[in-house]
């Protein structure tokens, strides 16, 4: 349909929920949407390799973690629970927890936002870049040396492997 808007998805309501515990409610309270350690090991190291970007532009589609203006390449930095890492297992652990509904329901619209969010990006031209928050701390150095790559050559991403 011409000029529809595309169906939002609205995560789920906290209303009617208990905290499984304090501490569990503490943790996720103290989760951040910029400037994480995942996020910020890999800036530290693309800036340290002479790469220049601009972090958390607010003005693109889902508000990227790293962008390239001039080659237009996206960059997010996924946190593993967030984002939804090894959906089919992380989806049964949390079906046998404590508020396993709205977890669920809020993993399952993260996952939505950021299939759309893609698309938003690459109908405007960019290539959107995905890297996993334990695959940064595990292997960064790999991670620069890829993206630097693609910087240089133009390489499309779907030769990339991206963690």
């Amino acid at each position: 349909m011409a000029g529809a808007s595309p169906k939002r998805i609205v995560a789920p309501s906290f209303r009617g929920l208990a905290p499984a515990s304090e501490s569990s409610s503490q943790v996720k309270r103290m989760n951040t949407s910029v400037g994480t350690v995942h996020e910020k090991t890999l800036r530290s190291l693309l800036w340290r390799s002479g790469l220049r970007f601009r972090a958390n532009v607010r003005t693109l589609p889902g508000k990227p973690d790293i962008v390239f203006s001039r080659q237009k390449v996206a960059i997010f930095c996924d946190g593993d629970f967030w984002h939804g890492r090894y959906w089919s297992r992380l989806s049964r652990k949390l079906a046998a927890g404590s508020n396993s509904t709205y977890w669920i329901e809020k993993i399952r619209a993260n996952r939505a936002r950021d299939r759309r969010t893609d698309a938003l990006l690459r109908a405007a031209g960019w290539r959107v870049l995905h890297f996993w928050e334990t695959d940064i701390h595990r292997d960064a150095e790999t991670i620069v040396l890829q993206i630097s790559k693609i910087l240089k050559d133009g390489v499309p991403e779907k030769g990339l492997k991206t963690f």
